[in-house]
């Protein structure tokens, strides 16, 4: 990927995108293509201290400056309170190939930069190599240091270093935190203590939040180059105790990691290349279980059961990461509480949350999956089967949060005050998308899940006439149920015995499971409603346009934003069952794959948009579809990689 100076002529285009780094534990660097923080989270080591958890940010930025003969230009851009650097006029490409790589030119002089993560460290390499020209060059460098989970922001001593530099290697003890961030570089160092000017982050201040931030700075870093030589000059950033410097060797070993994760994948075409590099971000390991886990999005998100089961067969069956794939289930399983997996590990390492109805049974369609490409029966017999089981009876006795079987076969869950379904947000005491009650995607997924366990329990000779007959029974009583006459659709939920009509997307999961209980008809109508009133160039909307409540743009305050995240805003990722159900209801023709193509395709110039190499994980629901939300989201990649691979290839 490679972008130009068109893309930031001007210093509001320029932050428009960003870049993401990982480390497989949590940790992660973020900024803008020309170098501008224009959120809390952005930073070039935001390092998880308990992976994937309790991430801070450490190392904010390294600002860099020139002098050529008498005259400092600075090739830093910053948005100051008041004041901006605009070093991006100098910046003349951006590239992604597998890393981010920014090339400065002034005058006769070029500097080339590259930043990397080592794998599975809180360790940052940033590599700059510099040619210059007929003039002597002095560069300097300026490191802003800050102490603070990345979530929030920091004031002029609200936290304290200490520092010794010796042997190219600065020393910085936080002892308040007892975090020692050391940085290496073969540059000479001066000392010169002061706090930065107030930094504006203006993704905050549009998010209604706090959009201030200040920086520790230690020192300088300065190195005088000579007229036509080349140079490399390095920087570490690291909280790690092994001593690894060598900028070079961690760029080097993270090209050939990524290289790797694209061979084993074998897809044999750029976009899909991209999509399993995105993929590898999400996959993570958890100190607390010692496990991989899935990561919902950069840069707030932690892992949630729900995300990871959704996400789980793009990221990792559709890119062969099958040791990866069993860790996540036995994970998962492992924290089975009364039939309910666990919906979020939280960002404090404090017991799971189980608020979720949909997780759990997204979790038999991944062990389905996960069957399909690995044919791993010995390992969901010894080690999932049983829960499989266990999690069938608690849905059938009733479990938690009033998740239980009515008399009709079918699942009803929560209550007017909980949020149980993806569609889940609730602000204070207002519970903007009610769907306690049936709804209409968690009874598609019961019924899926019942078929599943058919199969998986006639496999192991086990009997699956009681699980069979009940999918018989909840066929029968979801069509009644849930068909709309008069729209020729699904209802989206059905509370108190009152069937609501809103046209949502969730009927689409009723279609493109491997188990439906619609007939073809049935399924093409749903799928020519969903077409019409909720397909937009880079996902469905969650609301069509026509209701009243719908709102088309995602902006403002936390009250603002979390009233309109499922009344109108575009999610990617349903992208996945839309084209599975498109796909399905056509017959798998030519014709529909061809038109399926070129929707999923319209997403490789998405990832050239926000995140460059990602899929944001919402949009605005109007024209011009704007990114909004994390910039990187886990299942907006996967259902991009998963359909695309599962139906085209």
């Amino acid at each position: 990927m490679r972008l130009g100076i068109s893309n930031w002529n001007s210093f509001e285009k320029g932050i428009e995108k960003e870049f993401l780094l990982t480390n497989g534990i949590g940790g992660f660097c973020s900024s803008t293509i020309i170098g501008a923080n224009i959120r809390k989270y952005h930073g070039l080591l935001d390092a998880a201290l308990d992976p994937p958890v309790n991430r801070w940010l450490l190392l904010s930025k390294i600002d860099e400056s020139i002098t050529i003969g008498n005259k400092e230009y600075k090739l830093c851009s910053n948005d100051f309170v008041g004041n901006r650097d605009e070093g991006f006029k100098f910046l003349r490409s951006f590239t992604q190939n597998p890393l981010p790589a920014f090339t400065y030119g002034i005058d006769d002089v070029y500097i080339h930069k590259e930043i990397a993560m080592k794998y599975k460290e809180n360790t940052v390499a940033v590599l700059y190599t510099i040619e210059t020209g007929c003039e002597e060059v002095k560069m300097k460098f300026t490191p802003y240091i800050n102490c603070r989970d990345h979530h929030n922001t920091s004031r002029i001593n609200s936290f304290k270093y200490s520092q010794k530099h010796q042997e190219n290697i600065l020393n910085l003890f936080e002892n308040s935190t007892n975090i020692c961030l050391k940085i290496f570089s073969n540059c000479t160092y001066n000392k010169d203590e002061k706090w930065s000017l107030p930094m504006f982050y203006i993704n905050e201040q549009e998010r209604g939040l706090e959009s201030v931030d200040f920086h520790f700075i230690p020192g300088h870093f300065i190195i005088n180059l000579k007229p036509y030589q080349k140079y490399d000059i390095y920087f570490v950033g690291t909280i790690e105790k092994n001593q690894n410097f060598d900028a070079k060797a961690i760029i080097k070993e993270e090209k050939k990691r990524k290289k790797q994760l694209i061979k084993t994948a074998g897809y044999n075409k750029g976009f899909l290349n991209n999509l399993v590099s995105a993929a590898d971000q999400f996959i993570v390991y958890r100190k607390s279980t010692n496990t991989k886990t899935i990561i919902a999005g950069y840069p707030w998100f932690t892992d949630w059961g729900r995300d990871t089961m959704i996400a789980f067969t793009g990221l990792t069956l559709m890119t062969k990461r099958y040791d990866d794939a069993k860790e996540i289930l036995i994970t998962f399983i492992k924290y089975l509480n009364k039939g309910i997996i666990p919906n979020m590990f939280p960002d404090e390492n404090t017991e799971p949350l189980y608020n979720t109805v949909d997780g759990t049974l997204w979790f038999f369609q991944a062990v389905f999956n996960y069957l399909k490409y690995t044919n791993d029966y010995t390992t969901v017999k010894k080690e999932i089967y049983p829960y499989l089981k266990e999690i069938i009876t608690h849905h059938v006795k009733g479990t938690i949060n009033e998740i239980y079987m009515d008399d009709d076969g079918l699942i009803s869950a929560g209550s007017p005050e909980t949020q149980l379904t993806w569609m889940d947000v609730k602000v204070n005491n207002w519970v903007v998308t009610p769907r306690h009650g049936k709804a209409v995607e968690i009874n598609a997924l019961w019924y899926n899940s019942l078929k599943i366990m058919k199969e998986i329990s006639k496999k192991f000779n086990d009997d699956y006439s009681y699980y069979s007959n009940l999918a018989d029974k909840v066929r029968k009583n979801f069509i009644k149920t849930f068909w709309n006459e008069q729209k020729n659709c699904l209802f989206d939920v059905i509370q108190d015995g009152k069937s609501l009509d809103d046209i949502r997307p969730n009927q689409i999961i009723a279609v493109s499971l491997p188990y439906s209980m619609l007939d073809k008809k049935r399924s093409m109508d749903v799928v020519k409603i969903v077409h019409k009133e909720l397909y937009t160039p880079y996902g469905l909307r969650s609301l069509d346009r026509k209701n009243m409540k719908y709102i088309g743009k995602y902006e403002g305050g936390i009250i603002n934003r979390d009233g309109s995240y499922h009344q109108g805003t575009v999610w990617p990722w349903l992208i996945g069952p839309f084209i599975e159900a498109y796909i399905k209801v056509n017959g798998f023709s030519p014709k529909s794959k061809k038109k399926a193509k070129n929707m999923l395709e319209l997403y490789y110039d998405h990832m050239m948009d926000k995140c460059v190499g990602s899929i944001s994980e919402i949009l605005d629901g109007d024209e011009f579809f704007i990114p909004k939300g994390c910039p990187a989201q886990a299942w907006s990649v996967a259902e991009v990689l998963r359909v695309y691979c599962e139906y085209l290839l």
